[in-house]
């Protein structure tokens, strides 16, 4: 049977830029323009099968990229961005997305939504399954990515600054777009060859919005 990247379907776009840059907006952003569904790391947060097969290849089994991505033409956020490589091999073809922010303000950030979560998430959160995927942030970005050091501020914005030269370095020019979120539409239009919508870039996912949907971190007065 052929594989979705030999008979046109699969990914056709690959974001590799880190969480807390903007990927939720990415995501929706994406979905606006035509490439979705998006997979992202609240769309494995709400099923048990991706995270069970994400528990998987965290782990060091190995990944069928053609099921992780079975019925989506793009994916963004973690998981999926700390596999950039081996994903944007698979799909020669799908155009590569690096998100990204100031690094202070990036690390601060995480410090209040994914770090807390994938911590204290990964014991008391209510939902077994968002305990299951906090655990797996904690696996593939903190353990991973960071290696337990992400509380290290200068070691955090190094990683940081060491992904942005990785990715350049990697993937060719006109296969590549380096964008923040902030810049909107047009960027991003003109990269994947779409009109401009006539209606605002998404926005949202903030501090506030990531910690309110996770109650257990107010609660616990974590930070």
């Amino acid at each position: 049977m052929a594989s979705k990247k030999q008979d046109g379907m699969g990914l056709k776009i690959i974001g590799a830029g880190f969480g807390r840059t903007g990927t939720q907006s990415l995501q929706r952003a994406i979905e606006m323009l035509g490439f979705g569904p998006c997979h992202h790391m609240y769309e494995v947060r709400q099923s048990p099968r991706l995270t069970a097969i994400w528990q998987a290849i965290a782990e060091g089994g190995p990944a069928d990229w053609d099921m992780v991505f079975a019925g989506y033409e793009s994916t963004v956020d973690w998981p999926s961005s700390a596999y950039w490589q081996e994903i944007s091999a698979h799909y020669p073809q799908a155009k590569v997305i690096l998100t990204l922010r100031d690094p202070a303000q990036w690390y601060e950030s995480m410090l209040q939504t994914i770090v807390p979560s994938a911590t204290v998430g990964a014991e008391i959160d209510p939902d077994p399954n968002g305990r299951a995927g906090s655990a797996l942030i904690r696996k593939v970005a903190l353990e991973g990515i960071f290696q337990g050091r992400i509380g290290d501020r200068a070691f955090a914005l190094q990683r940081f600054e060491d992904h942005r030269k990785e990715v350049t370095a990697t993937i060719p020019p006109e296969r590549l777009l380096v964008m923040d979120v902030r810049e909107g539409w047009a960027p991003l239009c003109a990269f994947l060859g779409v009109p401009v919508p006539d209606h605002p870039f998404p926005s949202g996912n903030t501090v506030s919005d990531f910690r309110a949907r996770k109650s257990y971190l107010s609660q616990t007065g974590s930070a």
